[in-house]
């Protein structure tokens, strides 16, 4: 018992952050810049930590830099350490009702189009006193930014196989066929296997479009057109110009047009559908600001398309 507490006093919440700061950047410069101090307080404070504890926490021989064995289990349980703390400032502010500060949310662009406009007015009139900052990005680069703490949050289609972060289901969105309005196979019935796929109009690789619902976009389609870019809407002025046809979400349909509305067909056994997630990491402690920001979703998507345990349930971390 005695040592035990020894160890416990030599550490600090500092020289926790900045240990898990170089596992992230693995590279000391980059870290110390990331935590507001020079790079010989850092490495200084590291290196005192490993000298009180009689271990080396990570292994400077490497490049990039990498956590020995051992350190790789200190940097877990400091982990653990630093979000238990950080929920002390939750707790207070949960038992002090006062809700602030900021969240930095992303999300999908064939997502955005839809829900940020209405977001940003659920959110704003829930939350007033929290600020809220909203990036438009590919699903790639969104795994890549929450990974690096530069976000709080995002909103995509999942599974992601991410094993660091949480995925929150929010809804489930359909797709529907859009064709043009002479296309010969307009009216056929449709299921994921017997779409057609000739003057096939997709978006980018790596858009959730394309990887979810079209598997068979895997495989190299001659006829396929790819147009680079995150705007349904302009997926669905190509197929009235040049004829073709795509797909398009759920939500997307009360933005089209009555005479639009005659070109869409349902896909059946099974229907193309989506899962739309709230991600976060594995870290990530606030929990009441999350529940803020799933109410607000809910209030501005359609009942039938919430997730049942996000309609009967709050979010527990």
């Amino acid at each position: 018992m005695y040592i035990c507490i020894d160890i416990i006093n030599i550490m600090t919440l500092q020289q926790l952050e900045y240990i898990l700061a170089v596992n992230k950047y693995r590279h000391f410069v980059t870290a110390s810049k990331q935590c507001g101090v020079t790079q010989p307080t850092l490495s200084t404070m590291i290196q005192k930590l490993e000298a009180e504890l009689e271990v080396d926490i990570f292994d400077r021989s490497k490049h990039p830099i990498e956590p020995t064995a051992l350190g790789k289990k200190i940097i877990e349980q400091a982990e653990r350490s630093i979000k238990e703390i950080r929920k002390i400032g939750e707790l207070v502010s949960n038992e002090t009702d006062s809700l602030s500060g900021a969240i930095h949310v992303g999300v999908i662009p064939t997502l955005a189009n839809y829900l940020v406009p209405r977001f940003i007015k659920s959110f704003g009139e829930s939350c007033p006193t929290v600020q809220l900052t909203i990036s438009e990005m590919n699903t790639a680069t969104l795994v890549e930014t929450l990974k690096k703490d530069r976000i709080d949050m995002f909103i995509a289609a999942t599974p992601l196989d991410e094993p660091d972060f949480l995925e929150i289901p929010l809804f489930y969105e359909r797709f529907y066929a859009y064709f043009a309005a002479d296309h010969p196979l307009k009216d056929v019935p449709l299921n994921p296997t017997n779409m057609p796929q000739e003057k096939l109009w997709v978006l980018e690789e790596g858009h959730c479009l394309r990887d979810q619902v079209f598997n068979f976009c895997t495989t190299k389609l001659p006829y396929n057109h790819i147009f680079e870019a995150g705007s349904i809407d302009t997926l669905v002025r190509i197929v009235d110009l040049n004829g073709g046809y795509t797909l398009i979400p759920e939500l997307h349909l009360p933005l089209l047009s009555d005479e639009q509305r005659k070109n869409v067909r349902e896909i059946k056994d099974p229907p193309a559908i989506r899962e739309v997630s709230i991600v976060i990491h594995k870290n990530f402690v606030k929990e009441r600001i999350l529940n803020e920001v799933g109410e607000a979703f809910k209030a501005i998507i359609p009942d039938e398309m919430i997730d049942e345990r996000l309609k009967k349930f709050a979010i527990r971390l």
